[in-house]
């Protein structure tokens, strides 16, 4: 058996606060925060998994096969994203993903099950197997102040 890890990251800043776009984050809505800036809904969780399963396969999913979904077919929504980057994986099968986040904003403590349980569904995984923790960066970084958020993922991929 052959085991790989991945680890993507991605970031987003906040669009202006009277925006209408939504604040997507792991699939869920985040009500008390802008959307980002960005062409698709800007999901930073489900972007740094796309970057991770990147570093598994060499296969760019940001940049081009989403670029190519959002640019040429309209479509935003990083989900699509994320299931075309686990048919990427061919024979690799995901045991395990950890995604961390850091922002002061939107408040993530009572909704880190949430989206984990998102996550799952998506990528085809039990709730056991995926792992979030979130911070509010103290102030330390642009996130930190809250300019935006950042996500970093390791998928653990077995073949």
């Amino acid at each position: 058996m052959t085991v790989r890890t991945g680890i993507g990251q991605d970031s987003h800043r906040f669009l202006p606060q009277d925006s209408s776009k939504l604040c997507i984050i792991g699939g869920i809505i985040f009500d008390d925060a802008p959307g980002f800036n960005a062409n698709s809904d800007g999901d930073v969780v489900f972007h740094a998994i796309c970057n991770a399963i990147t570093s598994l396969t060499g296969i760019l999913i940001l940049g081009n096969i989403a670029d190519d979904l959002c640019l040429k077919d309209g479509i935003t929504d990083s989900e699509i994203y994320l299931i075309k980057a686990m048919k990427t994986l061919e024979r690799q099968k995901v045991t395990h993903v950890a995604i961390t986040i850091e922002g002061k904003k939107p408040k993530f403590k009572h909704r880190l099950l949430e989206m984990r349980q998102n996550i799952a569904r998506v990528m085809n995984l039990d709730i056991t197997q995926v792992g979030v923790t979130a911070t509010s960066g103290e102030g330390l970084t642009d996130f930190g102040c809250g300019d935006g958020v950042q996500a970093f993922a390791i998928v653990t991929t077995t073949e």
